[in-house]
């Protein structure tokens, strides 16, 4: 009898705080969700964004051309690989910045691997609205 009471109030308590853990990852997805993207003022850009932040990899990915190319802290680097091993587990957490009419996004960054740094994300569209290039990198700013 004991020890059924024991797994009980157990079930109980790993229930809740399932529940809290989910609550808590929903309202950081909502937190994310909702970021105040006002300072974007490149349209594709702020679509891209946003596709990012949501961790939407297909919207993300479509903004792209297919060869799209990434630079990381100048390195070349796999685009698609990246981001579908990135998206959902990286996100902005502010935007400090937006220089280059609107192509580059500097601000705070959250990498479940990497931890919390600065960083920033330079775009480079074509005549057909697509972006073939992506540089990222740690800023300094």
């Amino acid at each position: 009898m004991h020890t059924i009471r024991l797994m009980t109030a157990f079930i109980l308590f790993a229930g809740s705080f399932a529940a809290e853990w989910r609550n808590e990852d929903c309202k950081k997805q909502q937190k994310i969700i909702t970021m105040d993207t006002s300072k974007l003022n490149h349209p594709i850009v702020k679509a891209a964004f946003e596709a990012w932040q949501k961790g939407d990899a297909q919207l993300w990915l479509s903004y792209f051309t297919p060869d799209a190319q990434l630079l990381d802290d100048g390195h070349p680097r796999n685009f698609q690989e990246f981001s579908t091993e990135a998206i959902g587990h990286e996100r902005f957490t502010s935007i400090d910045i937006v220089k280059d009419r609107g192509l580059s996004i500097y601000g705070k960054f959250h990498s479940d691997t990497w931890g919390n740094f600065k960083t920033y994300f330079k775009f480079h569209i074509n005549g057909n609205s697509k972006i073939y290039k992506l540089e990222i990198g740690q800023a300094d700013y």
